[in-house]
Parts: structure tokens; C-alpha cells; sequence
């Protein structure tokens, strides 16, 4: 038998027609062999002749370069038998299994995931310098988290049917700290000073749990951007980073951080001019100038400057508005002129309205918040206040708003509104403790969008020694397109406070009502409703005599109609994390002529929020209530007001703040209350912007009057304290530890509160 050989390590020399060179010959038959996972075909597929063609040199060469470019062979030889093309191949090994031993810093199901997106995972053909890379990799994410020492060594082990497992093992090492971060230069300000301006720092009693004490390259980048903001905003106009230098210690375990500045001169304004195509009156413009002549520069009022006359413009319609504010320095008397040219642009409209990142939310529950209409002309106000009535729905984490240009066009936007879905269901759990009622606990399922419609729907228990109910509300804020809102609820309630401090009595209501809610503007809105209540009451032994004399003249067992009007305006900029804007809200209910009762109650509450800064914020709330009967009666004690606990005034007991019985010193209540709170909320030290978990100061302060009572300010209950809120992977939490400092000998004190709920 008459045989040839081509051998794949001598390509080279076959396109050099040496000594293995061969005569062209008719191909009878191709067989391939060697191969066992790799098909047939696919071998067939890359070679560059057929049964019945001429194969030569070039054809071979080309063949086996094919086959060795797949990078599924370590060898291939092209045997010739008698006119018959046999392709013998060598296949690599594919990967079994990847396996990492000492590895605690990242999850492993994660780090293969990472793997198999450069190439190396599992079943897929093992490759050298694809495991090089791997390994490459794997130290790069470690020296992300800080971890300088680490060291990785990598074992291919040979398996059986041509396979091999591959282990990493990963000596992680210690994690290098910050130990020091030197600021030269400086002059104008304190070393420490600016260093809390850093969210980079050395190990502190919180940074096991924030990590700003690892050093990271984009932190660094980000703190020196806010060292130079913090110049620039105190008028260092020439201030500048030379140079920053990172050195880690020989052991890897210490890293020094100095950064090299020069602070220049303080400049002031010497004066402001417009110019360009204003469009707007000057003198409209002028008022929205933040900076004047006299005043030490500013770059962030500077920039507000700009923003804010583009953001006028874009008002009317010049979306693509250019502002820029150019500089005249005169160093001399370190003083700059700034002229501010206006470019308006050309004016666009929207073609389109665009709603993404909603899965479970339908597109008209967005789309009916929006003020932007497609088709219209661009306006900057309406598209702000499209994105925070969306915001405002409570139904997304997070909401942008994005105008590009249309491609293509020159006067077009679209107007695309991404939103980020978090839970919109809760399963609430309620506690607090007292001395007298030990654990109180409450809860609550609810859905504010149902099938994502938009619509609520609310199932409310109560299971404490108090108050055991439950009810069940439904809410379509769009019950016509025109934004008309209708609900229902219905309620069953037994109320028991015998465990409690304050008047003793027991009660068991049904009822329910409807509401309606009608839009005035885009903030405000006024709503009306009418509801029946049946109430049966038990007086016991020691009920206060008050509560037996309404019961002698009324009845153990009332019924009630009631008409309810309410008037509400909400302009803060979030619904779940307000940090601007304020909160206006009047509910009043009255009972009608169809019942055995006589009476009114009406309520006020204001809020306000303003930013501090950045991170701080400055919380208002307000409450008062007045309530009374009419045409000879009183208003009923169960209806009274009481203060006290997590919703009102923290530190105190729940409803222990008020009048009390003469006889069983217990609280009864009133008809007028007065509630407020001012609170500094911040984030967590350490945690950067994140609004999901932040801490509050504050400072609470309330009281509760009987009827015929003079209102004195002297008797105000005050407490303070800190708060927590954080939106946990469990759900909303909310605690408190308050404590009073003007408490009364007969006040009940609970210093600790807390509230948690489960999102789903």
C-alpha cells in the first residue's frame, strides 16, 4: 500500500514545495479519524476540497490551517492511502470540572459565572493561555477588594476520555488597610477637615462594614473630584492636584496614600454679563443669575447659573440649549469677569413617549403621569414634573428620564422614561413594648398594584391585646381618565383597652364606606365620601364615670353616617425618599341625620423637606386635630384624640400623653391634639449617598386637651432621640429610641420602638 504523510507541524515546509512535497492527485475518499466528541462534518466542513477534486499542496496547507485555527486539535496530519484523503486529528482535552479551594471573598457560583464569559468554563475545550487569562482575572478582582497578597496557583489534572479538571487554589491574604492619607500643600483649610470631605479612610469603628478603608482607584478619583469641587465652590479658581502618590508596605498589608495640591489664590466676582441670542428678556434671565459681583467665586453657583437659564430655555422648547459661562481673570487683583453666552439652538418637539424597565406595571399607569405630550413642543418643566408624579406612584426604586435626539432629525426628542420596579405588595409586622401591655403586635397584606393596574387593594389585621380587627380597602386612583379617583373599604373592629392605661371600656364596630378623589392641578386634589358605622359598647366596673353617663344617654349600641371632604397638595420630589418640597393635607368628617350621633372631627398635617446638603436633610411634621359635638351633644370618647408612641410623639407610651380620669388616673383622651416632629435625616456614616438606610435626629413634641381645657404650650410633651429607616432585603424596617426630657410624674415612657415589614 502505497502511503503519504502530511504532517500539520510541517505546513511551513509544504508551502515551500521541499522534500514532503507530493504530486496533485483525484481525491476517491475522504476519512477523518482520531476524533471523539468533535463530528465529522465539522472537520469536513473546513477542508477545502470534495470527492472527485484535485487536491495539492496549497489545498493541504490551507486544510490543516483551518483545522489548527478551530483550536479544537493540538495535532492534524494529512495521510494519503491509494487516492484516499485520511485527516488524522488530536484533539485538546475538554474542561470536566473548575474547582476553587480557599477562596472566602467571593462566591464561587459567581466567580465561575465570570469565568465562562472569557472563554473558560465547563465542557468548553481547554486552552493554556485562556487559563493564563483566568488566572489574571481572578488577581484582578482580589486586588479590587484590597487584597495585595494574593496568591493563586492553578493544578490541570489529566481524566480520563481526554479531559482534565482544573483547581484554583487561592491563598486570599490579608486585606490592606488604609493607614494614613497625607494632603500637601494646604494652606487655606485644616488637613482634617478636608480629609471628611474622603469617603476613603483609615480603619474606623464602621468601615468593617462600609469598606472605605480598602483602597479603591475610583474612590480616590471620586474624592479627589470632591476636593477640588470644595476648592473651586470657596473660590481657589487655580487650585489643583499635581500629583498623588499609593505605596503599600513590603508586607502588603499597609497602604499610604499622599496627594500633592497647589491651592492658588481666592478670587471674587467682579462682574456678570449676558450675552448671545437670549430669546428671553434679560432682565427675565438676570434673576436667574446665583452669582453676583463682590461674591467670593463659586464653581457650583456658577454652575447652577447656567443650568438654570438652560433649564429656562429648554422651557420652551430648546431642549439642546448651550450655556457657557467664559472667564476673565485678572490675577493682579485676583478677581474674574464672567461672561455668560447664550445659544438657544433650534426648538424641537417630542415624537415620542417611551416607558422601559416596567415588567409588572402596565405602560398607561406611567403614561398617565406624564405632562409631556408627544407631539408638543419640549418643555424642561413638564418633563421634570412627569418624572416625579411617576416617582410619587410608589411603585419604582428608581425613575430616569432621558430626552436623545431622534437620529436622523434636527427638531425631534424622544422622551424615554426608564423605571427600576421594586416590590409593590407588603406583609407589614408591627411591635413595640410596654410595661403594661408587654408585646403589641399588628400586621397588614397589601398589593398598591394590583396586576400592575395601579390599583390597591389592602387586607388589615390587628391581633394586640388592644385592638383586634380587620378591614379590607380598595383604591382605583383612576377610576375615570380624567384621573377621578373611587374606593371602598369595610371593617370589622373590636377595641379593648383594658391593658392599657387609659379609660376602660370594650367596643365592636362594622361599617364601611366610599370615597372619591377629584385632581384640582397637578398637586393638588380634593376628595369626598360618605360611610356607616354601627358601634356597640361594653362599660365596665371601673369604666370612667363619663363613659358610663354616655352610655345612659346614648345607648350601649350607635349608629353613625358619616360624610367625610378632605383637600390635599403634595409637592415633595419623592414619595418613598423625599430630601425637597412640602406636604399640605385637610381630612374632616362630620355625621349626618340617619344616625343616633352628632358630631365633627377635622385634621391638618403639614410637612416639609430641605436639603441641608448632599446627605442631610430637614424634616417638619405637623399635625393638629379639633373634634366636638353639635346640637347639644359631645363628641364620643371613642372618637377622642390621643398622643403618645411611634406615630406621634416617641419616648412615650402609646396614647399615654392627655388627659386623665380623676378617679382611675387612666387616659381618656380629648378633643383637640397638636403633634410635631423635626428631624435631621442623614445616611449612615460611611455609606456614601445610599438612600436605602438612613438615620435620623429627632425631636417630637405633642399634647392632647379636653374640652373647656386651655391650650397651654407649657404642657407640650417633648422628646428626642434617633431613628432608623432602612429598606432591607426583608422589607422596610423602622425603629426608635426616644427618650423624654420633660416627663411627667403620671407619663408612661417606651424608649424603644420598632416596626418591620415584609416586601414581596
Amino acid at each position: 500500500m502505497k502511503k503519504r504523510l502530511i504532517s500539520g507541524l510541517l505546513v511551513a515546509m509544504l508551502a515551500s514545495s521541499c522534500a514532503y512535497a507530493f504530486e496533485p492527485f483525484v481525491v476517491k475518499d475522504i476519512r477523518v479519524e482520531g476524533i471523539q466528541r468533535t463530528e465529522a462534518g465539522t472537520v469536513f466542513s473546513y477542508l477545502p476540497v470534495k470527492v472527485g477534486e484535485t487536491f495539492d499542496e496549497d489545498k493541504a496547507a490551507q486544510a490543516i490551517r483551518a483545522l489548527f485555527a478551530t483550536g479544537f486539535f493540538k495535532d492534524v496530519r494529512i495521510e494519503v492511502e491509494n487516492g484516499i484523503l485520511v485527516v488524522v486529528v488530536d484533539e485538546r482535552p475538554a474542561i470536566a470540572t473548575i474547582e476553587f479551594t480557599g477562596i472566602k471573598e467571593f462566591d464561587k457560583d459567581q466567580l465561575k459565572k465570570g469565568l465562562r464569559e472569557i472563554g473558560l468554563s465547563e465542557s468548553r475545550i481547554f486552552d493554556r493561555a485562556m487559563l493564563e487569562k483566568a488566572e489574571q482575572e481572578l488577581k484582578r478582582q482580589y486586588l479590587s477588594r484590597g487584597r495585595y497578597a494574593i496568591d493563586v496557583k492553578t493544578t490541570v489534572t489529566p481524566l480520563e476520555r481526554n479531559r482534565v479538571g482544573i483547581n484554583f487554589s487561592v491563598n486570599e491574604g490579608e486585606v490592606a488597610k488604609i493607614r494614613q492619607i497625607n494632603l500637601i500643600g494646604i494652606g487655606a483649610f485644616k488637613e482634617k477637615d478636608l480629609l471628611k470631605l474622603f469617603s476613603l479612610t483609615t480603619p474606623g469603628w464602621l468601615t468593617w462594614y462600609t469598606k472605605n478603608d480598602q483602597y479603591s482607584r475610583q474612590k480616590l478619583q471620586g474624592d479627589l473630584e470632591t476636593l477640588r469641587s470644595y476648592y473651586l465652590n470657596q473660590g481657589y479658581l487655580e487650585f489643583n492636584v499635581e500629583s498623588t502618590q499609593v505605596q503599600i508596605s513590603p508586607d502588603k498589608r499597609d497602604i499610604y496614600i499622599t496627594i500633592n495640591v497647589v491651592e492658588g489664590e481666592k478670587y471674587t466676582i467682579s462682574s456678570v454679563k449676558l450675552a448671545g441670542d437670549l430669546l428671553v428678556p434679560e432682565e427675565e434671565l438676570r434673576k436667574l443669575v446665583r452669582i453676583k459681583p463682590g461674591d467670593v467665586y463659586s464653581r457650583e453657583r456658577l454652575t447652577e447659573t447656567t443650568k438654570a437659564i438652560s433649564d429656562r430655555l429648554g422651557n420652551d422648547g430648546y431642549a439642546f440649549a448651550n450655556v457657557n459661562a467664559a472667564p476673565e481673570i485678572d490675577k493682579e487683583k485676583r478677581q474674574a469677569a464672567f461672561t455668560v453666552f447664550v445659544d438657544p439652538g433650534r426648538r424641537v418637539y417630542v415624537r415620542r413617549v417611551n416607558v422601559s424597565g416596567n415588567t409588572r406595571t402596565r405602560d398607561e399607569v406611567v403614561r398617565r403621569e406624564t405632562r409631556q405630550m408627544e407631539g408638543a413642543w419640549y418643555d424642561g418643566e413638564r418633563i421634570n414634573k412627569s418624572r416625579q408624579r411617576v416617582d410619587r406612584i410608589g411603585f419604582f426604586e428608581d425613575v430616569t428620564v432621558e430626552t436623545p435626539a431622534v437620529p436622523g432629525t434636527t427638531d425631534q426628542v424622544d422622551v424615554n422614561i426608564s423605571v427600576k420596579e421594586k416590590p409593590t405588595g407588603s406583609l407589614l409586622f408591627g411591635a413595640g413594648f410596654s410595661s403594661s401591655e408587654k408585646l403589641i403586635l399588628t400586621g397588614s397584606i397589601s398589593q398598591n398594584n394590583l396586576f400592575g393596574s395601579g390599583n390597591a387593594l389592602t387586607l388589615n389585621a390587628n391581633t394586640s391585646k388592644v385592638n383586634r380587627n380587620i378591614g379590607l380597602s380598595y383604591n382605583n386612583p383612576y377610576y375615570t381618565v380624567d384621573g377621578i379617583s373611587r374606593g371602598f373599604n369595610i371593617y370589622q373592629r373590636n377595641v379593648d383597652p383594658t391593658s392599657l392605661s387609659i379609660g376602660q371600656y370594650k367596643s365592636s364596630s362594622l361599617g364601611g364606606g366610599v370615597s372619591y378623589g377629584f385632581p384640582i392641578g397637578d398637586d393638588d386634589s380634593i376628595s369626598v365620601g360618605l360611610s356607616y358605622d354601627r358601634t356597640s359598647i361594653d362599660i365596665l366596673d371601673d369604666s370612667p364615670q363619663r363613659y358610663k353617663d354616655f352610655v345612659e344617654k346614648f345607648g350601649d349600641s350607635n349608629t353613625t353616617l358619616l360624610a367625610s371632604a378632605g383637600w390635599a397638595t403634595d409637592r415633595r420630589d419623592s414619595f418613598i425618599y423625599p430630601t425637597r418640597g412640602n406636604m399640605h393635607r385637610v381630612f374632616g368628617e362630620m355625621s349626618l341625620p340617619g344616625g343616633n350621633l352628632r358630631f365633627f372631627k377635622i385634621n391638618y398635617q403639614y410637612q416639609h423637606f430641605l436639603p441641608l446638603s448632599q446627605t442631610f436633610t430637614l424634616a417638619l411634621n405637623t399635625e393638629v386635630g379639633l373634634g366636638n359635638g353639635y346640637g347639644g351633644q359631645d363628641l364620643p370618647f371613642y372618637k377622642n384624640f390621643f398622643a403618645g408612641g411611634i406615630g406621634s410623639v416617641r419616648g412615650f407610651e402609646s396614647s399615654s400623653i392627655g388627659p386623665r380620669d380623676a378617679v382611675t388616673d387612666e387616659s381618656i383622651g380629648g378633643n383637640r391634639r397638636a403633634v410635631g416632629s423635626l428631624e435631621l435625616l442623614f445616611p449612615l456614616p460611611g455609606a456614601g449617598y445610599d438612600k436605602s438606610l438612613r438615620l435620623g435626629w429627632f425631636l417630637d413634641a405633642g399634647q392632647v386637651w379636653e374640652k373647656g381645657e386651655k391650650i397651654k404650650l407649657g404642657d407640650m410633651r417633648f422628646s428626642t432621640g434617633l431613628s432608623v429607616a432602612w429598606s432591607s432585603p426583608l422589607g422596610p424596617l423602622k425603629f426608635s429610641f426616644g427618650q423624654p426630657f420633660n416627663k411627667k410624674p403620671e407619663d408612661r415612657v417606651q424608649r424603644f420602638q420598632f416596626q418591620l415589614g415584609t416586601a414581596f
